[in-house]
């Protein structure tokens, strides 16, 4: 993965207490910001990653972007006796975008993953307005969608939304249906975490054609292990690009070491035991003769 900025969204709406993945839909989440924060961290040490929640009263930073998985962890503990209300998916984004700006290292690249599981007040035209504002700002925007929810509008508002945010695919929508696997399991084996090379099927699965590496196995049967190769491989791909990097500078640089400086290799004292590099004895003789004679004229 890049140098980034990521800010995760949680929903702590009411619709978080369902216990179709257990046991909650927050709790679930919790997990999967774990496995999030340690897939980013780990890709590169410099990206820094922030935490807030949309549900309850309204949007709410729980952290500012760190490094510190602890604070992470600190804010969920404080959401989760906050969990109530409706989700505010529009507000929830303008602020995130707003924390991304305040970024101490403006070469990271601005990401917002969005954690849905209840269903959206804000309408398709506000969502698609809002996208557009993002993709002028250079703003990835993921969701995870999750759980069984009532109607397909959620899916379809997010589907709208993506399709306008969305540059050279670097924004995504994945929506993982209950199941009795584990939601940081199937996020796992998305787009999301293991990049462009893994292809996206049902249920925001990753085929077991994505890429990685010339190994042929299906990344579902084991989650961990397909993030494992992604990591390595993102690490390999950065070192590669570090040393072609300082080769090429390297290139540019024009080489000094042969060039050397006039009496360089000449030794401190000559065969007279006097200093050398400022002209021979002969000549400091001759030199000195001159002042005697100059004397004897005055």
């Amino acid at each position: 993965m890049p140098l980034q900025a990521v800010m995760i969204i949680v929903d702590n709406s009411e619709s978080s207490r369902n216990g179709d993945y257990q046991p909650s839909r927050f709790d679930a989440q919790a997990d999967a910001i774990n496995i999030v924060f340690e897939s980013i961290t780990q890709s590169n040490p410099e990206s820094s990653v922030g935490l807030m929640s949309m549900g309850g009263k309204g949007p709410e930073v729980l952290s500012t972007l760190t490094t510190e998985r602890g604070k992470l962890l600190e804010g969920l503990h404080r959401t989760k006796k906050k969990i109530s209300g409706s989700s505010h998916l529009a507000t929830g984004i303008q602020i995130a975008s707003l924390a991304l700006k305040h970024r101490q290292n403006k070469s990271q690249r601005q990401r917002i993953i969005v954690f849905v599981c209840s269903p959206v007040a804000d309408d398709e035209k506000k969502l698609v307005s809002l996208a557009k504002k993002m993709k002028k700002g250079n703003i990835d925007i993921d969701f995870v969608l999750f759980g069984d929810l009532d109607d397909d509008d959620v899916q379809k508002k997010l589907e709208a939304f993506n399709n306008t945010v969305k540059t050279n695919e670097n924004s995504h929508l994945v929506v993982i249906p209950p199941s009795g696997k584990l939601l940081s399991d199937q996020l796992i084996t998305t787009p999301i975490l293991l990049g462009e090379g893994a292809a996206s099927s049902g249920g925001g699965m990753a085929e077991a054609s994505g890429d990685f590496g010339g190994f042929d196995f299906d990344p579902s049967a084991d989650p961990e292990l397909a993030l494992a190769l992604r990591m390595s491989m993102d690490e390999e791909n950065a070192r590669q690009a570090k040393q072609a990097k300082e080769e090429e500078e390297a290139s540019k640089k024009t080489p000094l070491e042969g060039i050397q400086e006039e009496g360089e290799n000449q030794p401190l004292l000559n065969e007279q035991g006097e200093p050398s590099g400022s002209g021979s004895a002969e000549e400091k003789k001759d030199s000195k003769k001159g002042d005697d004679d100059k004397m004897d004229t005055s």
